[in-house]
C-alpha cells in the first residue's frame, strides 16, 4: 500500500512538471511565431521584474511603453468581506487605429492591463462569477503575475477594438476568518496599455520608435537591405562615412544629399499607442460597522419621532391649561 501511494505521488509530480514545461514551451512558441503578440503581452515584465511596480510607484510597463495615454478605472467605494466585485479598466483610443508590427506591416492595436490588488484580494474563482460577469469576461484570459502574487492580475494581449473595457472579477478577503487581513481602506494600482512598446527590456529600440542620427553631415546614400532594414551612410565634414541602420517598417523622412545635424530625426514617429496608470481606493467594510451604522440611523430616527411626540404632548397640556 505504501509503495502504491508513493507511485501515485510520483506520477502526480511528473504530470505537474510536464504540464508546466508544456505551458512554457507554448509561451516561447507564441513569442517566436508572432513577435507582435510578445510586444503586447506582459511576458517581458514577468520575466524581468519580481514585482510590476517599482519603489517609486511607477509600473514597469512604462519602461518599454514610453508614450503616455489615459487609463480609466472604476471600483466600488466599499465592499463587504468575502464578496465578489468588479474592477473595470477602460483603455480608450481611436477606433480601427493601426500601428507598425514587428515585421514592418500595419497591424491592429492590442491591449493589455495589470491590476495590483491589496494583499488578500485576488481573482474570484469562476464558481463565484455571476452570469453577468461571465458574459462580460467572455474571451478574456486572466493570469496571476506569479505563483507568489495572487493579488496581481494581468490580462493581454487582446484585440483592442473589442476590449477597450476589461472587467476584473475580484474576491475580497474575510478578516473574520483570517486575522492576517483587516477592515479598512486599501489602494489598488492599475496600469493599461494599447499598442507596442518603443524599447525592449534589453534597451534596444523596437521599430515602433522614432530614430535620430548621432552624426552630422550629408546623407551620402540610402540602401534597403534584403531583410527590409535600411542603411543610411552619412558623410561628415572630415570626409568620414558613418552608417545608421534602421529597422524594417521605418518611415524615412530624409533623402540623399540632405544635410543633417546630430540628434535630428531620420524617421517619422510611428507610435500611436501608449501606457497609463492610476491608483484607486476601496474600503473593506466590516459587517458590524454596517449594523452599527444602521442602528445609529434607527436611533436618530426614533429620537426625532419621540421629540415630535413630546412636543405635541406639551402643546396639548398647554392648550388644556389655557396657556
Amino acid at each position: 500500500m505504501v509503495g502504491i501511494e508513493i507511485m501515485k505521488n510520483l506520477q502526480q509530480l511528473i504530470m505537474k512538471n510536464l504540464i508546466t514545461h508544456l505551458f512554457s514551451l507554448l509561451a516561447v512558441f507564441c513569442l517566436i511565431a508572432n513577435p507582435n503578440f510578445a510586444d503586447a503581452y506582459p511576458f517581458w515584465a514577468q520575466q524581468n521584474y519580481e514585482s510590476p511596480r517599482e519603489a517609486t510607484g511607477k509600473i514597469v510597463c512604462a519602461n518599454c511603453h514610453l508614450a503616455q495615454m489615459p487609463t480609466i478605472a472604476e471600483v466600488p467605494q466599499s465592499v463587504g468581506a468575502d464578496s465578489v466585485f468588479k474592477a473595470v479598466v477602460k483603455i480608450p483610443y481611436k477606433q480601427d487605429l493601426k500601428e507598425i508590427g514587428a515585421d514592418g506591416t500595419e497591424v491592429p492595436l492590442q491591449v493589455g492591463a495589470v491590476v495590483m490588488l491589496p494583499e488578500g484580494f485576488k481573482l474570484a474563482p469562476q464558481d463565484r462569477w455571476t452570469d453577468e460577469i461571465k458574459e462580460e469576461t467572455e474571451g478574456v484570459y486572466f493570469t496571476n503575475y506569479s505563483e507568489e502574487k495572487e493579488n496581481i492580475i494581468i490580462v493581454g494581449p487582446l484585440p483592442g477594438d473589442n476590449n477597450k473595457e476589461i472587467i476584473f472579477p475580484v474576491l475580497s478577503p474575510n478578516p473574520s476568518t483570517n486575522k492576517e487581513y483587516h477592515y479598512g481602506k486599501y489602494s489598488i494600482h492599475v496600469g493599461a496599455n494599447r499598442g507596442r512598446g518603443q524599447v525592449y527590456p534589453n534597451g534596444d529600440k523596437s521599430n515602433n520608435a522614432l530614430f535620430t542620427t548621432s552624426h552630422s553631415g550629408i546623407i551620402n546614400s540610402i540602401e534597403t537591405n534584403e531583410d527590409g532594414t535600411y542603411k543610411i551612410d552619412i558623410l561628415d565634414e572630415n570626409d568620414q562615412i558613418f552608417s545608421e541602420i534602421l529597422p524594417i517598417g521605418s518611415q524615412l523622412i530624409v533623402k540623399v544629399n540632405d544635410e543633417i545635424k546630430s540628434g535630428e530625426s531620420l524617421t517619422s514617429d510611428p507610435n500611436v499607442g501608449g501606457f497609463g496608470q492610476l491608483d484607486k481606493e476601496v474600503v473593506l467594510q466590516s459587517p458590524y460597522r454596517i449594523i452599527g451604522l444602521i442602528a445609529f440611523f434607527i436611533g436618530v430616527g426614533l429620537t426625532q419621532i419621540l421629540l415630535v411626540l413630546k412636543k405635541k404632548q406639551v402643546e396639548k397640556v398647554q392648550a388644556a391649561e389655557g396657556i
